[in-house]
C-alpha cells in the first residue's frame, strides 16, 4: 500500500518537469494528480491501521474480560499477550505512517510547490 510512497522520487523526476523542460509538460496538472493519488493513498492506509487497531483492541478487551473469570488458564493468557503484542505493533505502525508521509509530502513540496498548491483545508 505504499508503493506511491516508495517510488514518489522517481515519479516526480519523470513526470515533473525541471526549469529547462517546463513548457513541454503541464506541471501543474501532474502535480495535481499526485497530490491526489497521495492523500487517497495516506487516507485509506489511515483508514486501514486505524480500523485494525480498533479490531484487535476489542479482542484486547474481551480477552482481558476472560482473564478476569479465569485467572488460572494459561492458554488465555498466552492469547492475551499474542493480542497485546499485535496491538501494540499496529499502533507503532501509525507512527511509521506518520514518517512515510512527512517524507512523502516534503519531496512534493520541493517540487511541485512552484506548480500546484493545495487546498488550505487539507
Amino acid at each position: 500500500m505504499r508503493t506511491i510512497d516508495d517510488r514518489i522520487v522517481h515519479e516526480l523526476n519523470t513526470t515533473v518537469p525541471t526549469a529547462s523542460f517546463a513548457g513541454k509538460i503541464d506541471a501543474s496538472q501532474t502535480c495535481k494528480q499526485l497530490y491526489e493519488s497521495l492523500m487517497a493513498a495516506h487516507v485509506s492506509r489511515d483508514r486501514v491501521i486505524k480500523n485494525c487497531i480498533a479490531q484487535t483492541s476489542a479482542v484486547v478487551k474481551s480477552l482481558r474480560e476472560e482473564r478476569e473469570k479465569n485467572l488460572d488458564d494459561l492458554t488465555l493468557l498466552k492469547r492475551l499477550r499474542k493480542e497485546q503484542t499485535k496491538l501494540k505493533w499496529m499502533q507503532s505502525e501509525l507512527n511509521v505512517e506518520e514518517v512515510v508521509n512527512d517524507r512523502s509530502w516534503k519531496v512534493f513540496n520541493e517540487r511541485c510547490r512552484v506548480h500546484f498548491k493545495p487546498p488550505k483545508n487539507e
